[in-house]
């Protein structure tokens, strides 16, 4: 079994008859039973509550459904047809039970982004792939780095964790020159390091590490070693933060290819082989001849700012994709004319309006501390919306860290009560107001309401929730939709309510 799955690393080798059990029908795991049906596999989908439209299409594609109970048990009769292979979706556990199964029978567990690179020959030549992960900032970087190349003259394709399977990048018949690629740490733990299904990036980086899903990965070792992967044979250039020191040992433990170089990024000046800022510039000291005494202007601070990447967040993705980009060949003028069109996704400190001085931010794309910290650090006195699913993370550094800028905090989440004690024992001053609503759709207007009466002029609303948001919305865009939508009808005199709220104040 194992012999004959090394030996297919290519869409064009034989992969006729090969039984695959697909765990996941999200997004990911259609892509990846799609592809292997395509390929002339014998597939079966194993999902809970499986998307109705999603099954409706299997059976026309030739793929098998096996709807899963709600418990987590393998149910009887699930080794009919024993798989050869199964591949799993990004949100399985390792300790899934599903994937246990499989283990114990020795069973290949693979990732959609290994069958991708497997597979990635379908058009020739194949495209170059740069991976981009890190703690926050991973959507932005990948979507700016695509728009440089694109700048640039490359056909590009921003794909992965964005929410473009990579699976379907590879099929696209047109073909592309390069793929940058959103992975997560759920997708990395799965990916291998060696043999014929570990990729081998052009380029790669890990923006940051920070406390965020410890409780999926079981340690800070296990996401942090999970992280690091992405550097793994990387061929051009790893990309890392000189600001965060465990990017830079991932760096320097990685095995790469011969030739490989490690590149810094960073909002203050610039060494040898790095990109930074100087004065009002960004500049590139690691992709000129003599970068000993010179340096290559890149863009100017305006044009971040224009772009909505005003933050030293923001800036720092800037500076990033600049130095993948860059690392592919593309030309400091492409950079710049990237900057210049680029636009910021909803959800990432969003301004939605400006009513009596008081500015109302939507920062939902913040689901942990650090995502949350780089929000907070860019406002000077701030109404703050915080809480949600935390994920097994502790807020107490960040309410240390920011409580002297906090004129207020509004809970909201299932877990009000790990971030009220939090409030109260580091930052007892601070004013807390709790919102106890079970219902979805009065979270956020009664949100609004309490922080609207708890500001002053010259301060920000800020949503930006340091938690996962799947406790009462869909998604974070869920949650920030809801959110802008009730600050509009607020600012707009649909939901008044007079009078200052006092510490405690609940909404029921």
């Amino acid at each position: 079994m194992a012999a004959r799955l090394d030996d297919l690393t290519s869409w064009h080798a034989d992969w006729t008859g090969l039984r695959v059990l697909v765990l996941g029908l999200g997004v990911t795991g259609f892509a990846v039973a799609d592809t292997l049906a395509e390929l002339g596999c014998a597939v079966r989908v194993a999902a809970h509550r499986p998307d109705p439209d999603r099954a409706r299409i299997l059976p026309v594609i030739g793929v098998e459904l096996l709807e899963l109970a709600a418990s987590d048990e393998v149910p009887a009769g699930f080794a009919e047809h024993e798989p050869e292979l199964v591949v799993v979706s990004p949100g399985f556990l390792p300790e899934h039970p599903h994937i246990v199964w499989a283990r114990e029978r020795g069973l290949a567990v693979w990732s959609d982004i290994e069958l991708a690179w497997r597979v990635r020959d379908k058009v020739v030549p194949p495209a170059d792939w740069v991976l981009v992960t890190g703690t926050n900032g991973k959507t932005t970087t990948t979507q700016l780095t695509a728009t440089m190349l694109q700048e640039d003259g490359r056909r590009v394709a921003p794909c992965g964790n964005i929410g473009i399977p990579v699976l379907d990048a590879v099929r696209d018949p047109a073909g592309f020159d390069v793929l940058v690629v959103e992975i997560s740490s759920f997708q990395l733990h799965w990916l291998p390091t060696s043999g014929p299904g570990a990729p081998l990036p052009a380029a790669s980086v890990c923006l940051n590490l920070a406390e965020d899903h410890y409780d999926w990965h079981g340690s800070a070792e296990a996401y942090a070693a999970a992280k690091a992967k992405v550097y793994e044979n990387t061929r051009i250039a790893c990309v890392y933060n000189r600001d965060d020191a465990a990017t830079i040992r991932m760096v320097e433990n990685a095995e790469v290819q011969e030739g490989c170089r490690a590149i810094g990024f960073g909002t203050d000046t610039p060494g040898m082989s790095d990109v930074g800022v100087v004065d009002d510039l960004l500049v590139d000291r690691a992709f000129l001849d003599d970068r000993r005494t010179s340096a290559l202007e890149l863009a100017q601070l305006s044009d971040v700012a224009a772009a909505g990447l005003a933050t030293p967040h923001g800036l720092a993705n800037s500076l990033a994709a600049a130095a993948l980009a860059r690392a592919l060949g593309a030309a400091p003028a492409s950079v710049r004319d990237a900057l210049r069109r680029f636009r910021v996704d909803h959800h990432r400190t969003e301004l939605i309006t400006v009513v009596d001085e008081i500015a109302w931010v939507d920062d939902s794309k913040a689901t942990n501390p650090h995502a949350a910290a780089s929000a907070l650090r860019a406002y000077r006195s701030v109404v703050w919306i915080v809480g949600g699913l935390l994920k097994g993370v502790d807020l107490a550094p960040l309410i240390v860290e920011h409580r002297d800028r906090l004129r207020a905090a509004v809970l909201i989440g299932v877990d009000r009560s790990a971030v009220r004690a939090a409030f109260e024992r580091h930052a007892p001053t601070v004013p807390l107001f709790e919102v106890e609503h079970d219902d979805t759709g009065q979270v956020m207007p009664t949100a609004v309401r309490l922080a609207a009466r708890a500001a002053q002029g010259g301060d920000t609303v800020l949503l930006a929730p340091a938690a996962a948001s799947m406790d009462q919305f869909v998604d974070y865009a869920d949650r920030g939709r809801r959110f802008a939508k009730a600050v509009r009808n607020h600012t707009e005199g649909e939901a008044h309510d007079d009078g200052p709220p006092t510490a405690g104040s609940t909404g029921v």
